[in-house]
């Protein structure tokens, strides 16, 4: 007690010497008062402080900052909307006139929160409100670039700067989510349905056009064979005047009749028959005057080859 008695003054020199210096963390920024008024900011790493004048007021985070949100908006048609996203923001800047803004604007941080949460909820609301329930869902990246245009002056006046804007999930009513699921079942059918179609069609097509390549075919072989058959017809006609023409020739130059010619082709025509007939019956004139009028027609016939020969 008696060393406390004569060296008081020695302990207080200490802890005034102690106090003169304080530590600020990576990645804060500290905030200096004296009597209540700003005087200054502190870096990362240790400071030097005036002891019983300049106080701490706050030590403010540079580190980047995240908050969800859940909300609730209203479309156009009257459709409700639920939006769940992350907002990434974090202080402008490390300049001191930055730093005052942030140090300064809010009471608390939870004074910022609600200022900051209500701000991009009514931005996105205002927005909402023009659209449709149907466009809902292909806007994420304009209701981002909307609410980015909106909020970011505002932010900059609090020191403040928004990084990004995430909408991770946005859902509707149960009524409106299965309405929306009947709708694309049935755009999926009609797709169906009209691909369907189309198949049909080609395989209708493409079969009709075979038939038709088909048809065309067999004609153009008909055809073909029908002048084959006919030429040969009539090469055998053409043979057999001319073998019948020079039989009759050397009939003359024997002085023989060549009526026994017509004779013997009226004969090997009823044997040809006989032989080739396999049971078929064939009604024949074989009275004399039957021979008499076709051998008349053979002979009329050899006189016409020959006259077209002369």
């Amino acid at each position: 007690m008696e060393f406390l008695r004569d060296y008081w003054w020695i302990i207080l020199i200490v802890f005034a010497f102690l106090g003169c210096f304080v530590t600020v963390n990576q990645g804060m920024i500290g905030v200096v008062t004296m009597f209540g008024k700003y005087r200054r900011i502190m870096r990362p790493g240790l400071n030097f402080k005036l002891p019983f004048f300049e106080q701490i007021y706050k030590k403010i985070s540079i580190q980047n900052r995240s908050v969800e949100l859940e909300f609730q908006a209203i479309t156009v048609d009257q459709a409700n909307v639920y939006f769940k996203s992350m907002l990434l923001y974090s202080v402008q800047n490390e300049q001191e006139e930055t730093i005052k803004k942030v140090a300064f604007k809010f009471i608390s941080d939870k004074d910022l929160m609600q200022s900051l949460v209500r701000t991009v909820e009514g931005s996105i609301r205002a927005f909402v409100a023009s659209k449709r329930q149907a466009e809902i869902l292909t806007l994420r990246k304009e209701i981002v670039l909307f609410v980015k245009e909106q909020i970011d002056f505002a932010l900059e006046e609090w020191g403040y700067h928004l990084i990004d804007l995430q909408i991770n999930d946005i859902t509707f009513d149960t009524a409106i989510i299965e309405s929306m699921s009947r709708v694309v079942a049935s755009n999926n059918l009609k797709a169906a349905a009209e691909n369907e179609g189309q198949a049909l069609l080609i395989t209708k097509t493409k079969a009709a056009e075979a038939e038709g390549n088909a048809i065309k075919i067999a004609a153009e072989a008909e055809r073909q064979a029908a002048q084959l058959r006919g030429q040969g017809v009539a090469l055998f006609r053409e043979e057999v005047a001319k073998g019948m023409s020079q039989a009759a020739s050397e009939m003359k130059q024997a002085n023989l009749d060549t009526n026994v010619i017509l004779f013997s082709m009226w004969v090997e025509a009823v044997k040809n028959f006989a032989e080739y007939g396999r049971g078929n019956v064939i009604f024949l004139d074989g009275s004399t005057e039957g021979m008499e009028k076709t051998m008349k027609q053979i002979m009329a016939m050899t006189v016409m080859e020959d006259s077209k020969a002369k």
